[in-house]
């Protein structure tokens, strides 16, 4: 016997419960009527979006995705539909998988296994029902079970639904992207498979959700083990038929992967999450203050792969201490890239707040305080800009200057979007190199060569205030990712005097990080939505 499934690896927007139902709706007919599937399964929470968060404390938002789950059922004739939604039963609620058939909603899932670790927080939201049924239902002679997600990564719910007869499972998911995420999934698979005999269809959302961007990344996995995984970061329909004898997918509509390097995934996400930040918040101009170093080098060209050069504007923001070659380097990625460059000067604000300043400043020498003062003047100049004709202002910082504080609040902090707020500044250039390789090289090499300058003084370089970064990103990596202890790392073979004044940083440093812009997340942890540190905290 043999099933034709198709699975709908699509973006479903959070909170647009009347505009994913109506999509929803469509796509059961495209399903039935272009692909000819006999089940079309959707992403974990398709109604909702996912993660709707507090949406979920609003009873009138529950009852509007109850009203449109009974809408979408109606539609659902001619193919069994699942279709993921929260479901409430008084004040209890459910992270739910609803499986519909002939105009009714004929099993309703309920998930077991409720994440409540790095970004998920599903614990705070949803309720375990206690009698823990599984869900197997027949359709066309082939018995098909349902898991959600996470119950995917407990070998109990997949081997029950087994042990009740089904033969095919069916895992809608809302699983984000992170480095080395893939291959991790791709063996979990291969293992529940083996372990289960049964076959699995994987069907991971797509898109970019705040701080958070999913991959997609479909995975199909024969009773043997053998893996299918389709491509990432795509809008795709994938179509398979099911042998339910041999329990063995054949792939019919499967766009696969083609570079799955850990630069392009990334580049992937950075350039994904930083698109459907813009689109679903009702933006459509993004502006980047051009200083001819790596950072915003590389914030630039995302924002033209993300947004097309003709929605980006780039700012020249000179100072007295700007090189020659930083304002060179600048115009010459616009060059590449196509993007409108536009100058202003610092010097005369600069100056205004110095001679503002002036007597408050009398008989104190010159510090950190009057480099602030140049950025918060570009910062300032940026909002401006924004505020006056627009748009939405990109910051450049990346992970290991948020992490040591090596980044002025109120100055080049200034932004709604910070597209390489999870990457350290080793993996910046990493994936300045990469891009390059991929088509034009659209970011100077000359920016690339240059030793990193805030230019907020004569001769400045960031190798004066902080470890080389190779140095510093490691220790960060162990001390922010892997959560490693000062003794930890000391032991791994690193200087303790740099260990100590690294840790230190961080932990001043957490007052800025609560205040900096969202972006996308790529790494195991996170700033902001992952690693969540007390600003007031007395445990070293």
């Amino acid at each position: 016997m043999t099933l034709r499934i198709a699975m709908a690896q699509f973006d479903f927007p959070v909170g647009a419960v009347a505009k994913n139902a109506d999509r929803l709706i469509e796509m059961i007919a495209v399903a039935r009527d272009e692909y000819g599937a006999d089940v079309v399964l959707f992403p974990e929470l398709a109604l909702s979006g996912y993660p709707p968060e507090d949406l979920l404390l609003r009873p009138a938002f529950l009852a509007d995705c109850e009203a449109a789950i009974g809408r979408i059922a109606r539609a659902a004739t001619g193919i069994v539909a699942i279709v993921g939604w929260p479901q409430a039963a008084g004040a209890i609620v459910y992270n739910a998988a609803s499986v519909m058939r002939d105009g009714r909603i004929a099993h309703t899932y309920r998930k077991r296994e409720l994440p409540n670790y790095a970004v998920f927080d599903e614990r705070r939201y949803f309720d375990v029902d206690p009698d823990r049924d599984t869900c197997v239902f027949e359709l066309d002679g082939v018995q098909v079970g349902l898991v959600i997600c996470e119950d995917l990564w407990f070998p109990e719910p997949i081997a029950e639904t087994v042990a009740a007869g089904a033969q095919l499972v069916l895992v809608p998911n809302a699983s984000p992207f992170e480095r080395d995420k893939h291959a991790q999934r791709d063996g979990l698979l291969m293992q529940r498979a083996q372990e289960t005999g049964a076959a699995i269809a994987y069907l991971n959302t797509v898109g970019g959700q705040d701080a958070v961007v999913f991959d997609g990344g479909s995975v199909v996995a024969d009773g043997d083990g053998t893996v299918h995984p389709a491509a990432a970061f795509a809008d795709q329909w994938l179509v398979v038929d099911f042998d339910a004898e041999a329990r063995r997918f054949t792939p019919l509509q499967w766009m696969e992967d083609g570079d799955e390097s850990r630069d392009a995934l990334a580049w992937r996400a950075v350039v994904r999450g930083t698109r459907d930040y813009f689109a679903k918040n009702g933006f459509k101009q993004a502006w980047i203050g051009l200083s001819g170093g790596i950072d915003s080098a590389l914030v630039l060209a995302i924002a033209v792969d993300a947004l097309g050069a003709d929605n980006v504007t780039a700012v020249r923001m000179p100072s007295r201490y700007t090189a020659g070659i930083s304002n060179d380097l600048a115009q010459e990625q616009c060059r590449r890239q196509g993007v409108r460059m536009v100058t202003v000067p610092i010097e005369k604000p600069f100056q205004g707040f110095l001679e503002a300043l002036s007597e408050q400043f009398a008989d104190h020498p010159v510090d950190t305080t009057e480099e602030n003062l140049q950025s918060r003047s570009r910062g300032a100049i940026m909002m401006a800009l924004s505020n006056k004709f627009g748009g939405l202002l990109l910051t450049t910082g990346n992970k290991s200057e948020y992490a040591v504080g090596y980044a002025t609040i109120y100055g080049d902090m200034c932004g709604g979007y910070a597209p390489l707020k999870d990457l350290y500044k080793t993996e910046v250039f990493a994936l300045a190199r990469w891009r390059n390789t991929v088509g034009d090289i659209v970011i100077p090499q000359g920016v690339i060569d240059r030793p990193p300058s805030a230019e907020l003084r004569e001769n400045q370089k960031d190798q004066d205030s902080l470890p080389p970064y190779d140095v510093l990103d490691a220790i960060l990596y162990r001390h922010v990712d892997l959560e490693q202890s000062h003794q930890d790392i000391v032991a791994a073979g690193f200087d303790a005097a740099t260990v100590e004044r690294v840790l230190r940083l961080v932990r001043i440093s957490e007052w800025k990080r609560h205040q900096a812009a969202p972006g996308p997340k790529v790494s195991r942890r996170a700033f902001g939505r992952e690693r969540r540190y007390p600003i007031t905290n007395g445990y070293g």
